[in-house]
């Protein structure tokens, strides 16, 4: 049987109305599944991203991929695929600055914890389970926020978001109906 090329996926831009709801659970792995996490590791890659959630390209379902140290170990690729995550355990909190492929050039502090220890599926259905710190930590609990349909901008004073505002709107103008980016 013939390998699929995986494909290039649109990413959804602030406004999408997909990024701000809670995500389904996936009932089934299947080949078509299968076929979407391929799809949706290659554009993380692609977009040069260190982590992509399915509701960012449009697709309602509790899954995401991170990557979070490719980009420093001379381009070795070894991407997580969560399916379904749930976090266990929390620890201490810590403050760094975060970005997102749906706000682009956006960054801001963000607190989150230090240390977590998460639980999910992989793309094989088999059960899996991280204890993450630091860029792994954040990465994780970036990409699960995209799960329950909260921005990292959601999780910055109102005050910061007053001054974001106009980044926001210009933002959404660059996007179609659907809320893609046409900027690409």
């Amino acid at each position: 049987m013939k390998k699929r090329n995986p494909e290039l996926l649109p990413i959804r831009i602030y406004g999408d109305k997909t990024l701000q709801k809670k995500a389904e659970p996936v009932i089934q792995i299947t080949s078509e599944i299968k076929n979407f996490i391929d799809d949706l590791v290659y554009t993380m890659y692609e977009k040069e991203g260190v982590g992509l959630a399915a509701p960012q390209v449009g697709i309602s379902l509790r899954i995401f991929v991170v990557d979070p140290f490719w980009y420093n170990e001379e381009g070795e690729k070894n991407p997580i695929v969560m399916v379904n995550p749930e976090f266990i355990e929390f620890e201490d909190q810590t403050e760094f600055e975060e970005g997102c492929l749906s706000l682009p050039e956006i960054y801001d502090k963000v607190v989150r914890a230090s240390k977590v220890t998460i639980k999910g599926l992989n793309e094989k259905g088999k059960e899996v389970k991280y204890r993450a710190e630091g860029l792994f930590s954040r990465a994780l609990q970036h990409e699960y926020d995209h799960l329950d349909g909260i921005l990292f901008i959601d999780k910055i004073s109102k005050l910061k978001r007053i001054f974001l505002k106009k980044k926001l709107n210009d933002l959404s103008k660059t996007t179609d109906a659907n809320g893609v980016n046409l900027r690409r």
